[in-house]
C-alpha cells in the first residue's frame, strides 16, 4: 500500500530532527587562556568563517552555551572556574580540548598546570597541535556535528548516563623515582 504524500511533506523521527538542530546550531563557550585562543579567534574571522558550520554565536555566559572550547593551558587556580562554567552549562553539552596544553599539559609539565582537562571535565573531541590551525578546529566541529547527528534523543536520555569522566586512567602505582610534594590537601577550596 503506497501513500500519496504531497511534495512538501517529509516523514522522519523527532530524534533525528533534534540531533540535526543541535548539530547545526552549536553555541560555543570559548575558554581561551593562551596562544590557542588566537587561533580560536581566527576561526571566526572571514578567512575561515566558523559561521559556515552554524557555530559563530560565541557566548560568554554558560547558560546560553552547549559547546565548551578549552583552548590553551589551564592552571590549577583556574580549574575551579572551568568546572563551575561546565556545571552551569545546560545539557546537552559537549567539549573540545584544543591544543596540546589543554589536552595533555603540553610542554608545561609542572605542578601548576593541569595535565589534561579531561581529568576534570568530559572531553568529546581532542584537537592536537601547538597551537592547532583554525582548519583543525573547524574539522573538529565537523566531527562533533557528525557525532551529535548519530547519537542523541529528543529528551537527552544519553546525557543522564554521563556520570563519570572519560579521561585517561590514573597511574596504578607510583614510579620509584617520583617526587611527591608534601601538603595537606584537605583544606583546599572545593567547588560549590
Amino acid at each position: 500500500m503506497a501513500l500519496d504524500l504531497p511534495d512538501n511533506l517529509m516523514l522522519t523521527k523527532l530524534d533525528h530532527i533534534a540531533n540535526w538542530a543541535r548539530a547545526n546550531s552549536l553555541w560555543p563557550m570559548p575558554f581561551a587562556t593562551a596562544c590557542c585562543g588566537i587561533e580560536l579567534m581566527a576561526t571566526g574571522a572571514s578567512r575561515h568563517d566558523i559561521a559556515r558550520f552554524g557555530a559563530e554565536a560565541m557566548r560568554f555566559t554558560p547558560r546560553q552555551c552547549d559547546l565548551m572550547i578549552v583552548a590553551g593551558r589551564v592552571v590549577m587556580k583556574m580549574l575551579p572556574v572551568l568546572q563551575r562554567i561546565w556545571l552551569q552549562m545546560p545539557e546537552p553539552k559537549w567539549c573540545i580540548s584544543m591544543g596540546a596544553c589543554a589536552s595533555s599539559g603540553g610542554v608545561f609539565d609542572t605542578y601548576a598546570v593541569v595535565q589534561g582537562v579531561d581529568r576534570f571535565i568530559p572531553v568529546d573531541i581532542y584537537v592536537p597541535g601547538c597551537p592547532p590551525r583554525p582548519e583543525q578546529l573547524l574539522q573538529s566541529i565537523i566531527d562533533l556535528q557528525d557525532m551529535i547527528k548519530k547519537t542523541g534523543t529528543i529528551m537527552g536520555k544519553e546525557f543522564k548516563a554521563r556520570n563519570h569522566l572519560e579521561g585517561p586512567a590514573q597511574v596504578a602505582e607510583q614510579p620509584a623515582n617520583a617526587v611527591v610534594a608534601p601538603g595537606d590537601f584537605t583544606t583546599s577550596t572545593r567547588l560549590r
